[in-house]
């Protein structure tokens, strides 16, 4: 890969990870049950990229029905982290939930090493282990004054499951799927998914009020839209095992917003945190550049380093 080509890979990447750091906060202004608000999600982004499909004039006749099917099925796993996430943040610290459902990049790498039985480098056990490191140091504080319930930890657990197996599925479609096709397909799919699961569960879909209207436009405009936009363009550029570290910078982008919005004062051990993850997604981003000068990218699932 080319160092611009690189660069300005790094740089939508950036843009999408800002993007979804807006997720906690949103999810909390719309005072609504956290499927609800991930349905709106999915549906808000699904109505805007299905009209840009046909304004596009994009089709779906030169993709085979098998690749259809594993786009349809990463947008069920992203549905699976989405629900699970918000309904996890609503009835445990955000910082905990935050913390447990980015356990993605220790998820992609496991998965990566039993799909080619390849273990991604030491150089990117290190840098996660450095970004995780710093990720506890953030919710640390939090998680010792908030009443955690077991269950909705588990929750968020089962949510960097979830995106560990979107993220892997979309890394493999997008070498060969055009970015829009793919992203309308599975946001699509997803909020299907999430509309089904309301349903079963009776849960409400109504809206209370202007606000909470405004932060599911914000979660579908902003967090999903443009966010996963990013990343899944990302992913055809980068590693999944690249991309799942650098999305561990949601945790102190987050905090900062909350620092801004709600003044939630950061600690020394917070801050410290922040450098942390930071540290890690330069060791990991700076591990693959050099990768890229040495050789070109052999496949989805290429170690880094």
């Amino acid at each position: 890969m080319a160092k611009g080509r690189t660069v300005s890979t790094y740089g939508v990447l950036a843009v999408g990870v800002i993007s979804i750091a807006w997720s906690a906060i949103f999810v909390r202004w719309t005072h609504m049950p956290g499927v609800a608000s991930a349905f709106y999600r999915m549906f808000f982004a699904s109505m805007v990229l299905c009209c840009v499909l046909v304004f596009s004039r994009v089709t779906l006749a030169s993709v085979d029905r098998s690749t259809i099917g594993v786009a349809v099925l990463s947008g069920v796993f992203f549905a699976g982290d989405v629900g699970l996430f918000n309904t996890a943040v609503l009835h445990t610290s955000a910082g905990s939930a935050t913390f447990l459902a980015n356990n993605a990049p220790v998820l992609v790498g496991l998965l990566t090493w039993a799909i080619t039985r390849r273990l991604p480098s030491r150089r990117f056990w290190t840098a996660l282990a450095i970004a995780l490191v710093g990720a506890w140091l953030i919710v640390a504080a939090d998680a010792r004054h908030a009443g955690r319930e077991w269950s909705a930890d588990l929750l968020a657990v089962m949510a960097s499951v979830c995106f560990a197996l979107y993220l892997l599925t979309t890394e493999r479609l997008r070498k060969d799927f055009d970015t829009r096709i793919l992203v309308t397909l599975s946001t699509t799919s997803s909020a299907v998914a999430l509309l089904l699961i309301s349903a079963l569960a009776h849960v409400s879909l109504a809206v209370p009020n202007a606000r909470a209207l405004a932060a599911l436009l914000g979660l579908g405009l902003i967090c999903q839209l443009t966010g996963y936009f990013c990343l899944t363009y990302a992913l055809g550029h980068l590693p999944a095992t690249v991309t799942s570290v650098v999305l561990l910078a949601v945790a102190p982008i987050t905090a900062l917003f909350a620092f801004g919005l709600f003044g939630e004062r950061m600690t020394i051990l917070q801050g410290t945190g922040g450098v942390l993850v930071i540290l890690g997604v330069w060791i990991v981003s700076r591990a693959h550049q050099g990768s890229s000068r040495d050789s070109r990218d052999s496949g989805a699932f290429d170690a880094v380093g």
